[in-house]
């Protein structure tokens, strides 16, 4: 299997003009996405069953859920663990868009194995890192035509949320545009004001406003 240093294939170089990431993280995150009807205050329950729909919540890999030290050694980022478990026992499915070499299998499920084993074979933290919570949903370059940012990850995603509403969050302005671009609730992390994630109670009013598909 090849190597390659994580910070290779968990970053990218990319930055924009503050005005553009401030319209891709406040004005489609904190008021085009979120639907005027839904209190942010209101607890769960109260809300019509019958509107609950679906989120899907997509995730760039490194510096968004898992740093990687100088000595190669990979452990969550602050606050990480928690955001999943919080997603995970609010029933939001989570999946990663992330890039690693093509070569690395012929298939996502190939590629996501691979992965798996060079995270774990590296792993700092006190906790395994949730594979489980990802299922089938890390999509992977097929060939590096496809790396970040270009769209075909997210565009992916996309055909198979049968109607769920889709959110990516990740650390750089360049994807985070992009995955806006093409319709998704998109947050930039490890910004200094403002979350570290996208608030979970926002990421269910979001639920409210999908079409679920069969």
């Amino acid at each position: 299997m090849q190597r390659t240093p994580f910070r290779g294939f968990f970053r990218t170089g990319f930055a924009l003009p503050a005005a553009v990431v401030a319209s891709v993280v406040l004005g489609t995150t904190a008021s085009a996405a979120v639907p005027a009807a839904v209190s942010h205050g209101a607890p769960v329950g109260t809300r019509a069953p019958s509107a609950r729909g679906c989120a899907i919540v997509y995730f760039d890999l490194g510096e968004t859920l898992v740093h990687t030290a100088a000595d190669s050694g990979i452990s969550y980022l602050p606050g990480a663990a928690a955001y999943l478990r919080a997603l995970r026992e609010r029933h939001i499915k989570v999946g990663l868009i992330t890039n690693v070499p093509s070569s690395w299998g012929t298939t996502d499920a190939e590629r996501a194995a691979a992965l798996k084993k060079e995270v774990d074979g590296a792993w700092k933290g006190p906790a395994p890192f949730a594979w489980k919570d990802f299922g089938d949903r890390i999509l992977t370059p097929r060939t590096e035509a496809e790396r970040k940012p270009a769209p075909a990850l997210w565009k992916r995603a996309k055909a198979a949320a049968h109607g769920c509403r889709l959110v990516y969050e990740g650390e750089t302005a360049k994807e985070t545009y992009v995955a806006a671009s093409l319709g998704y609730v998109a947050y930039r992390v490890g910004r200094p004001f403002g979350p570290a994630y996208l608030p979970v109670r926002v990421i269910e009013s979001l639920t409210y406003g999908s079409h679920r598909r069969a």
